[in-house]
């Protein structure tokens, strides 16, 4: 197939995989500019197959060899747009069978909300439930956060800039690599990333 979701690479017969690039911190105020269309130049220098942006908050989905490890590709794209750009940039990779599983597992009725305002903070890791169990939810109603396996989903009913609820999580997930996108750019990516046999 040509769009990379499955099938062998022609230079090796490898089967590949979909995985998903989240980028943290750029493109925000006009600094730390990465541009879509380099970004998805870095990441066919590095040998991948398709890639595809979305947004310019650093979205992107691409193919690998399947069974390459998220942790690897995230630190090689890393270092491939520190030489590109000059600075670092935080990057979290998922296997688009990862991203299909946090969606699944949301506790919010997403089809009751609105998608702009219910986030999912995806980590590098499990969030520290003690530390988000310290985080008094009554004080930052309207708002609500649950604990995933390495996410955490909030929703904003009044927002997310106008929340205490956002700055009270960035404290509590302190010491992650943490990278939030809303529950429509969620599902863009789960549609780019197409659906694969498990």
């Amino acid at each position: 197939m040509t769009d990379g979701t499955e099938g062998p690479t022609a230079e090796s017969g490898e089967r590949t995989a979909r995985y998903v690039a989240l980028l943290r911190g750029i493109n925000v105020g006009g600094h730390r500019r990465v541009p879509m269309a380099d970004l998805r130049e870095v990441l066919a220098g590095l040998g991948h197959r398709a890639p595809v942006t979305h947004l310019q908050s650093g979205n992107a989905v691409f193919g690998a060899p399947r069974g390459s490890d998220p942790a690897a590709l995230a630190r090689e794209l890393a270092a491939a747009l520190e030489s590109r750009f000059g600075f670092p940039v935080d990057t979290l990779v998922l296997a688009a069978a990862e991203l299909r599983a946090v969606a699944a597992r949301c506790p919010y009725d997403t089809a009751a909300l609105d998608p702009a305002k219910l986030l999912v903070f995806f980590l590098d890791g499990a969030p520290d439930r003690a530390a988000l169990a310290r985080l008094d939810a009554d004080r930052y109603a309207p708002g609500t956060f649950k604990a995933g396996e390495r996410e955490v989903f909030a929703y904003f009913p009044d927002g997310m800039g106008r929340s205490r609820l956002a700055d009270a999580l960035t404290g509590a997930l302190r010491g992650h690599l943490a990278t939030a996108r809303n529950w429509r750019t969620v599902t863009k990516l789960r549609e780019l990333a197409g659906e694969e046999p498990e």
